[in-house]
């Protein structure tokens, strides 16, 4: 058993959206097909992957390191001992030959879009669901297929006022969510919330609003925040300041006793284990944001895991961003807390196989074997266009 090919496309999912920090009318993502010599159905066995939203494509880097580190490697050298499959942990030690510790920016998302892919054919030719097999080598043994989603929206666009975030929101909450995300950080305090209690307005028993400021404060503004968003109930307040400040997210969590989260501009098991260490976040009611597809990919994900376990965290803390179908599968076969959602927005490249409802805030995942990819019928046409 050998990867005989890798590819990679960057494929746009520009968007006139913008929240406190960027605008998405440029971005794009890399997609990515990792061809095995294993034939099923005479075709050959592919496992795809793609990066998450709000980081560009890492087309470049994969051809110039990764891939042809791969591809050069002996084939024997990347398969799991046991069962002859694949082996991710090799192949990971394979790209990451010839890397020095720390440089934890743009390579981390090339290495985290292979690693996907990777997963997605380890499991395949395991006949397995990626969240079974999940489950089965590194959690109870059992998967739990329902896991809770969130609706992330509310961005800023031109011309979009009160009505329109409203009727956003209320789709979502017609759609089966229970929990939908807004921005802030884009607009001043009290346009942001006066956009608060607009949403709060609509929302029912049971639902509640998050809010996500993208890193956009320094330590007073999200003190300030702080304070003024102490009198609603929100789910959590998301990101408020640089992602490597640590200090501001410590001093901050002083002021604000609401949940919070962060974590998602994070990419490497070093760089969360600082937050934990030094961040001031509190195991009992905040969130933690790592996403694979950012950071390394599942091999780094899992040391993570160990990381906060060992911290004395609950991987049920963790509820990641990007709103793909990888950490749905994560979610549902190592106990996380859920998944972030974007209903309308990234499209194919968010939500959930065809069919897959939301009801009371969270979703059933099929039997698929790997990821999960090939039951999204707009996705796997982007990704049978790149390598079938």
């Amino acid at each position: 058993m050998k990867i005989v090919n890798i590819l990679e496309s960057t494929r746009p999912i520009k968007s006139d959206i913008r929240n406190a920090y960027i605008d998405f009318s440029k971005m794009n993502l890399s997609l990515v097909a990792v061809v095995t010599d294993v034939v099923r159905d005479g075709k050959p066995v592919i496992g795809y992957g793609f990066n998450s939203n709000g980081r560009y494509g890492q087309g470049a880097l994969m051809r110039e390191r990764f891939i042809p580190r791969i591809l050069e490697a002996d084939p024997a050298s990347l398969l799991d001992d046991a069962d002859g499959n694949l082996d991710p942990h090799k192949v990971w030690a394979r790209m990451m030959t010839n890397e020095k510790p720390g440089g934890h920016g743009e390579r981390s998302v090339a290495v985290g879009t292979i690693d996907m892919a990777v997963w997605d054919a380890v499991a395949k030719i395991a006949r397995q669901p990626l969240y079974q097999l999940l489950a089965e080598r590194y959690g109870n043994g059992v998967p739990n297929p329902r896991v809770f989603v969130y609706a992330a929206g509310g961005y800023y666009y031109p011309g979009k006022g009160l009505d329109g975030l409203k009727h956003e929101m209320e789709s979502y909450l017609a759609r089966g969510y229970s929990v939908v995300k807004m921005k802030i950080g884009g607009a001043t305090l009290s346009d942001d919330c006066e956009r608060i209690e607009s949403v709060l307005k609509i929302l029912g028993p049971g639902q509640q609003l998050a809010v996500d400021a993208n890193g956009r404060f320094d330590l007073q503004t999200a003190i300030d925040y702080g304070h003024a968003l102490s009198q609603y109930p929100l789910f959590w307040y998301e990101e408020a300041g640089d992602p490597l400040d640590y200090e501001l997210q410590a001093r901050l969590s002083e002021v604000y006793r609401g949940p919070m989260a962060t974590g998602e501009n994070l990419f490497s098991m070093q760089d969360a284990r600082n937050l934990i260490r030094h961040g001031g976040m509190r195991p009992d009611r905040d969130w933690l944001q790592f996403d694979c597809a950012l950071s390394y990919g599942l091999v780094e994900y899992l040391r993570t895991l160990d990381m906060i376990k060992a911290h004395g965290w609950s991987p049920s803390r963790c509820i990641p961003h990007g709103g793909h179908q990888m950490s749905l599968a994560i979610a549902a076969g190592l106990g996380l807390g859920g998944n972030e959602s974007y209903p309308d927005l990234f499209q194919p490249y968010g939500g959930f196989p065809d069919g897959v409802k939301v009801v009371n805030g969270y979703v059933d995942l099929p039997a698929l074997p790997g990821i999960g990819f090939e039951g999204k019928s707009d996705l796997i046409r982007e990704m049978h266009a790149l390598a079938v």
